[in-house]
């Protein structure tokens, strides 16, 4: 497997996993929100926050935007979806605020004109959702900007993955298994595909990108060989918002990154020996 450099961390086989905390569209449009779900990742021990951008008449159709939708911001789904975008006031402050707080950031970046607004940032990796992985004009531009890519591959087959693989390259990029329902079901996760990825692509590193709810399918997922995983967190998963009931709490993300190290710990390397702590007892308990 090969190895790939986010921030200055090294990510693949050997290494520790690189854990991210999707806050998403988690804010509901507050700054401040945001700003405590950070908070949440770093006193977690997260790696990094990821969250979501998109040029909105880009990306939706008018009559999308048009439709019928009551949320806190309007009565339209285009009223919901501005209500959620940040612009570059707010991103500012979240560069800002993430190199305060000494944690990495990126974003999923839904279009090309959102991929350039990002850019502006420096960030250590670019997302690709699950649904743009067909967008192969969208990939093609974020491989231009040189820096790695984390790749979700929900709701596709191993044939478009691999159409992606081939305008992505193998170099600088991660694969993530993703099972795309909000939350998944534990039948439906298949955590097998990690090595089935790993078996197809054996050169690029695996992750895995969670939205069940719970913790323990996350640590499986790493005990089965993911150098990323990905959930999205939430200060509370009865807030307002279609992504809080597949996230979560601060409870629940400090799990993850506990368990993921305990595992880390506890692997080894493979080679059966005698510990220096096992001797005493060996000579106290053995006759031969």
């Amino acid at each position: 497997m090969g190895t790939v450099t986010i921030g200055g961390k090294r990510v693949g086989e050997g290494h520790p996993c690189f854990i991210i905390a999707e806050i998403g569209i988690n804010h509901n449009g507050s700054i401040e929100t945001a700003k405590k779900l950070i908070d949440v990742a770093v006193d977690a021990g997260c790696d990094a926050v990821k969250f979501q951008k998109r040029t909105i008449e880009i990306v939706y159709t008018k009559e999308e935007l048009e439709r019928p939708r009551e949320s806190p911001f309007g009565k339209t789904n285009g009223d919901l979806k501005r209500g959620l975008e940040f612009g570059e006031k707010e991103y500012r402050e979240i560069d800002r605020y993430c190199k305060e707080k000494g944690i990495l950031w990126g974003a999923s970046c839904w279009d090309e004109a959102s991929v350039d607004f990002i850019e502006q940032f420096n960030p250590p990796f670019y997302k690709v959702a699950s649904a743009s992985l067909t967008d192969h004009g969208l990939l093609a531009h974020k491989r231009i900007k040189g820096r790695p890519i984390i790749l979700s591959t929900g709701m596709s087959t191993l044939e478009e993955v691999k159409a992606a693989v081939k305008v992505l390259g193998t170099k600088d990029l991660i694969l993530m298994h993703t099972v795309a329902t909000y939350p998944a079901k534990n039948e439906d996760l298949n955590l097998s595909v990690i090595r089935t990825l790993q078996e197809t692509f054996p050169t690029v590193p695996v992750g895995y990108s969670g939205h069940e709810v719970g913790v323990p399918p996350t640590l499986m997922a790493a005990v089965l060989g993911a150098s990323v995983v990905e959930r999205h967190i939430t200060l509370d998963r009865a807030m307002w918002g279609t992504d809080q009931a597949a996230s979560l709490e601060p409870g629940g993300i400090k799990l993850v990154v506990r368990d993921i190290r305990m595992w880390e710990d506890a692997r080894g390397d493979g080679v059966k020996r005698v510990l220096e702590a096992e001797i005493p007892i060996k000579q106290k308990l053995r006759r031969k």
